[in-house]
């Protein structure tokens, strides 16, 4: 049981990030954190890799960075 949980983890957090970018064909240049990539991602109050995976929509959101620059910034 403990791997499915985890392999559903992990595929939450890529449907977010890198499936992402690949739906939109900008997987070369967004969707993980390379070098050379725009620098797009946001910092959550808790670790989404903890969570029951059902629950990652309770994660909010503290910063926001647009090509690595902070855009929104929780009060």
């Amino acid at each position: 049981m403990f791997a499915y949980v985890e392999s559903y983890r992990i595929n939450m957090v890529e449907a977010y990030t890198i499936n992402g970018a690949y739906q939109m064909m900008y997987e070369d240049t967004c969707g993980s954190l390379k070098e050379g990539k725009v620098a797009d991602f946001i910092i959550v109050d808790r670790d989404p890799f903890e969570l029951n995976p059902v629950k990652i929509d309770e994660c909010t959101v503290l910063k926001t960075f647009k090509d690595g620059k902070v855009v929104y910034e929780a009060e």
